[in-house]
């Protein structure tokens, strides 16, 4: 039984709202009606103009720069979100901000990943959603529940379309010890071998790399980090791959591309290929002369919502493009989630170019246990067509 209201809400601050609106064309709903502006003296103001009362709250807010203006605007809008009595409150944050400082690395240095921790909690939320946390055990710091996804699944995808599966001229290459559980279960996931650069950092955000640990002889090696914020270390790992491990070319990919100070100057000289990023932060505006490759997370972050939403577990897959009897036309997007019969579908898509929201259920199906599920969903879809104007076809 769903405790926590029989509707949706998604808002967003200013940090992501491109994401906000991919994801709630995932979830065929429209983004929450509020704005975050700014008093004269820069304080954070929020304005909510519709009912939350008793619904499922969710706030995509990546805490990007500005990180503190953007953490700001994510605690007020909690705050303002319980304050106007919602059901349950979920942050979604694609990108967690200040995830580097998890642990005391010398005296008197601040855990500031738990103070922020704190901070979220206190403000009113129920629930983190979140993506490829720096530290794992960062998920510990909340007293919350924490759903840490991975953005891995989008690279696999990404590369395997690229280089196939189990490629033996192909390699995954860690740029530190510290990521090699990250890197082994990628090169896992792709079929490949892996190695591993050996740096020493000197201070912060500067490294210097001193050893290739694997053969990447000849090899077409890939990068994989969870973060790029200057660049240099990546940059400085690719050229060790290239000048002294010999590689044929280095591809690279991040879940959250932070690019600060002069980073896209550095990925411009690099030898790195092509480096993949997800759209956790919002795209560069120079990234086509860095060589980026932006990646939407809004079908996992959408999924993750509806799941969580619904208190299911069971996937809705995705089947693109479906025929149907009726229409030899290729339908563009629809969504199939599998059941007794396979036989309901609802979801938007395109009959000779024109857009339409389109359901097709089975009675058989709606006595299933999915049947609750499938028929909010529905509803909703009705909702979305209606307010975007949009013919139902059933």
């Amino acid at each position: 039984m769903i405790s926590h209201g029989k509707e949706i809400k998604v808002f967003t601050g200013n940090s992501n709202p491109e994401l906000a609106k991919a994801i709630c064309s995932e979830l065929y709903m429209s983004l929450g009606n509020a704005s975050v502006t700014q008093f004269a003296d820069g304080e954070c103001s929020i304005s909510v103009y519709e009912p939350v009362r008793g619904k499922d709250v969710f706030i995509v807010q990546s805490t990007c720069k500005p990180v503190n203006d953007s953490l700001m605007e994510l605690l007020i809008m909690c705050d303002a979100m319980r304050r106007a009595s919602a059901g349950r409150i979920t942050a979604v944050i694609p990108y967690f901000g200040y995830a580097r400082q998890d642990r005391k690395a010398k005296s008197r240095d601040p855990i500031s990943a738990k103070l922020v921790a704190n901070l979220i909690t206190k403000a009113g939320a129920d629930r983190v959603l979140t993506m490829d946390l720096h530290a794992a055990q960062i998920q510990g710091f909340f007293d919350i529940p924490v759903d840490n996804l991975m953005g891995s699944h989008l690279f696999v995808k990404h590369f395997v379309s690229m280089f196939g599966k189990g490629n033996e001229d192909v390699m995954v290459v860690s740029p530190d010890v510290g990521s090699t559980a990250r890197a082994r279960n990628f090169s896992m996931k792709l079929g490949v071998n892996m190695a591993i650069v050996d740096k020493r950092r000197e201070r912060a955000n500067q490294s210097e790399v001193m050893n290739i640990i694997g053969n990447v002889e000849g090899k077409t090696c890939i990068l994989l980090d969870d973060i790029v914020d200057t660049a240099g270390s990546l940059c400085g790992a690719a050229k060790a791959i290239k000048e002294i491990g010999g590689a044929k070319e280095v591809y690279a990919c991040a879940t959250h591309g932070v690019l600060s100070d002069a980073a896209i100057d550095l990925l411009e000289r690099s030898n790195i290929e092509e480096l993949a990023l997800i759209d956790t932060i919002p795209a560069h505006p120079e990234a086509e002369r860095a060589r980026l490759k932006y990646l939407t997370a809004a079908p996992l972050f959408g999924e993750a919502i509806e799941r969580s939403f619904q208190e299911i577990d069971r996937k809705l897959k995705t089947k693109d493009p479906i025929k149907f009897p009726d229409y030899a036309q290729k339908i563009d997007k629809a969504e199939k989630s599998s059941g007794l019969n396979e036989a309901v579908i609802t979801g938007t898509a395109k009959i000779e170019g024109h857009p339409c929201a389109l359901f097709i259920m089975d009675s058989a199906f709606m006595m299933g246990s999915m049947g609750t599920v499938v028929g909010e969903r529905v509803t909703r879809l009705f909702e979305y067509a209606t307010k975007e104007k949009l013919p139902v076809v059933g």
